[in-house]
């Protein structure tokens, strides 16, 4: 496994690097501390893993970046509050350590990231459900000519966050297969011929209907 490390705070991320290098199942550990490096490391070579401290600055932007090209991102530190885990998750983290977490549970949400799991309690199990139900919600019941049923809609929303077939099943608890004739589904009502079609058009119509802001 290659790991990359993001801290902004060298003191705390060195000992945690060193003693992870002493792991038989971890092949590499780099480090970064701002998006910048972890741009570079990208760059450089594949990454199974990237574990970001959840204190630093940077935090959203580093798993954003980490999200778009596909890097699993695990959040280090973490307060388990349910504003800072919904963040977290949109932004692209696939799982996290709290605050009071020790190396053994590390390892354990290593193993569940390999086998993209998203291990949480049931507090935030429910509370990620509520938040995919008001996201769905924010698009249009039907889009002309092509009405959609409430789980296309909400497999909808989902590939407008660029999830692949496999996580929109995962997310949704629902076989692969599934998935994937809901994706053919959406793309048959929608008169498109991509995912990537489908998404920008559920984005146009969402703020199309989003009402205008207002001035301070």
């Amino acid at each position: 496994m290659r790991l990359l490390l993001v801290d902004d705070a060298r003191l705390y991320a060195e000992p945690l690097a060193d003693k992870l290098r002493h792991e038989s199942r971890i092949a590499a550990v780099d480090t970064a501390c701002d998006p910048a490096q972890v741009a570079r490391r990208i760059a450089a070579g594949p990454l199974d893993v990237a574990l970001v401290n959840a204190a630093m600055a940077e935090l959203l932007p580093v798993v954003r970046l980490l999200a778009a090209h596909r890097v699993p991102a695990v959040a280090l530190g973490v307060t388990e509050s349910e504003p800072e885990i919904l963040a977290l998750v949109e932004a692209g983290v696939r799982g996290y350590l709290p605050k009071d977490g020790s190396f053994e549970d590390l390892a354990s949400v290593l193993d569940h990231v390999t086998r993209d799991e998203l291990l949480c309690p049931p507090r935030i199990a429910a509370a990620l459900g509520r938040r995919l139900a008001a996201l769905a919600a924010r698009l249009p019941p039907a889009l002309p000519s092509a009405p959609l049923t409430p789980r296309e809609l909400e497999v909808l929303t989902l590939l407008t966050r660029g999830l692949s077939n496999k996580e929109v099943a995962r997310v949704l608890s629902i076989e692969i297969r599934t998935a994937k004739n809901h994706v053919h589904n959406i793309l048959d009502k929608l008169g498109v011929s991509s995912r990537g079609e489908a998404a920008a058009l559920a984005r146009q119509v969402a703020g199309a209907a989003a009402p205008p802001s207002r001035a301070a």
